[in-house]
């Protein structure tokens, strides 16, 4: 059966799926980078920035820095890791006062850029494997898009919702850690791959990120080549970052254009620079601090929420 094709009998079999035609990889390079063209133009245009940035730009305020720190620092691990943009950023985000629902949003709205970018670069190195692929796609976009919804649905909790997403952020800094430290374990079979691909796009979206821990440490971990995993995750993220975008545009519209704005300058400044050091930093032990570094910014969310009931 052509699901069952994609179990991986030994480490170095997913070279020979590698074999794709070019002309899928293409007509997805094409409907990406015409997504991120549309997206731009209606950004522009739709809020007359052309003609308001200089006014805008005056009127920035000393937390439009915070977000641009907040975006440089989650591009620069995520360009290291190759992954945990979303939960790095989100809890900087949660840490800053911004609200869960915003915070997803704005973070799923600047990963259309980053991820559509990275998606880009993968499928030009022929990293990604199409049948891994397109068994990822739907159930990521589902899962994405029914996160968003009910996190949208759920705003006026905000001050319940932040001590629980950020319990789920420190579970996926102990998921970071692990993946640092743990060997590779049973493999997962090929019928899980849509169930975890749900689950993974749901809790990216209620969380603001967790769409690579969950999903690419999972396969990984479940002995799946990591070239071609990383590659069709990271492809996938783009579809599973626009549809929690528009599901939130649609249920709460966004507003937070100084959040989106400082997360994508911060990560477009960062994104250089971690390409030149992804090769020289030890990976291990950038893991482990990421890790620990997400999970005591989420303690203190949780701490400071309790506290203040």
């Amino acid at each position: 059966m052509e699901g069952e094709e994609l179990i991986q009998k030994n480490p170095g079999s997913f070279e020979v799926e590698q074999k794709e035609s070019v002309g899928w990889r293409y007509a997805y390079i094409t409907l990406i980078t015409l997504v991120l063209l549309v997206a731009a133009a209606t950004i522009v245009y739709s809020y007359n920035l052309l003609d308001v940035f200089g006014g805008w730009i005056q009127q920035l305020d000393s937390n439009f820095y915070l977000f641009m720190m907040a975006g440089f620092i989650a591009q620069m691990i995520d360009g290291a890791l190759g992954m945990a943009y979303g939960v790095s950023a989100s809890t900087f985000l949660l840490s800053f006062g911004v609200p869960p629902a915003a915070a997803s949003a704005s973070i799923h709205t600047s990963e259309i850029f980053t991820s559509g970018v990275s998606g880009l670069m993968h499928l030009r190195f022929q990293n990604v494997n199409k049948k891994l692929f397109k068994t990822l796609l739907i159930p990521g976009v589902v899962g994405a898009a029914l996160g968003a919804y009910v996190l949208s649905s759920l705003e006026q909790y905000n001050d319940y919702l932040k001590p629980v997403i950020a319990v789920y952020t420190l579970y996926l800094g102990i998921v970071i850690i692990r993946k640092a430290i743990v060997g590779s374990r049973k493999k997962i079979k090929t019928k899980n791959i849509p169930k975890l691909a749900t689950f993974g796009g749901f809790m990216d979206s209620i969380g603001g990120g967790g769409w690579g821990p969950i999903v690419s440490s999972t396969l990984i971990a479940g002995g799946r080549h990591p070239r071609y995993t990383i590659g069709s995750v990271n492809l996938t993220e783009f579809f599973v970052a626009l549809a929690s975008s528009l599901t939130f545009i649609a249920v709460i519209g966004i507003s937070h254009w100084q959040i989106i704005a400082g997360l994508i300058a911060g990560g477009v400044i960062a994104a250089p620079i971690a390409a030149y050091l992804s090769s020289r930093l030890p990976l291990k032990r950038m893991m482990i601090f990421v890790g620990i570094m997400v999970i005591l910014v989420s303690v203190r969310i949780i701490f400071i929420s309790l506290t203040s009931w």
